[in-house]
């Protein structure tokens, strides 16, 4: 049975995390695997993945959206206290160097997702359903974090680089000011 395009789908609350993110991954990338090759003996694969790519981000967008209202908060610490799923299965090692309710920073060590996507032959799907996902996922749960990443292990480096940062908005910095000046008199 076909939709039309005007009545929208009711899509039900996302639980399929239960299973852990990594193998939710894996179940993805087995079938999204065979059909980007596919697409790609029609249509141009650089096209097809980049498509795969808006979506996929599209998704991670609305899914932090989601995870904030599941936790009641959309804070640094709470986006970071709910980070458990993504380490299930021992799917991610990391060395946290900083978290506070500014900064929240940490190397992963050891990404299982890296591995997995390599031994099913599909690493250049991995940077596109997963670590593609990463910014979107927190922009989503909280414009007003910001995350840069230098380096993923995905790529090929030795570690991944996560610095999330809190954005200081118009208001935080009118205040810092306000004190700076009053620190000065």
């Amino acid at each position: 049975m076909s939709h039309p395009a005007s009545i929208p789908l009711v899509v039900p609350s996302d639980t399929l995390n239960e299973i852990g993110v990594l193998k939710r991954r894996e179940i993805e990338a087995r079938i999204v695997g065979a059909f980007v090759d596919a697409l790609a003996q029609e249509f141009d694969r650089e096209r097809v993945i980049a498509i795969l790519s808006d979506t996929v981000i599209g998704l991670a967008r609305s899914q932090g959206a989601e995870r904030a209202a599941q936790v009641g908060d959309n804070s640094l610490p709470a986006f970071a206290s709910s980070a458990g799923d993504w380490r299930k299965g021992d799917a991610l090692q990391i060395d946290v160097l900083e978290q506070n309710n500014e900064r929240y920073s940490f190397n992963v060590t050891r990404c299982r997702y890296a591995e997995m996507y390599r031994s099913l032959n599909l690493p250049e799907l991995g940077a596109v359903l997963s670590c593609n996902r990463d910014y979107s996922l927190v922009e989503g749960f909280n414009p007003e974090i910001q995350l840069e990443r230098a380096q993923t292990i995905m790529q090929g480096a030795s570690c991944c680089t996560f610095r999330y940062t809190k954005r200081q908005t118009d208001h935080s910095l009118a205040e810092d000011k306000d004190r700076n000046i009053k620190n000065d008199v």
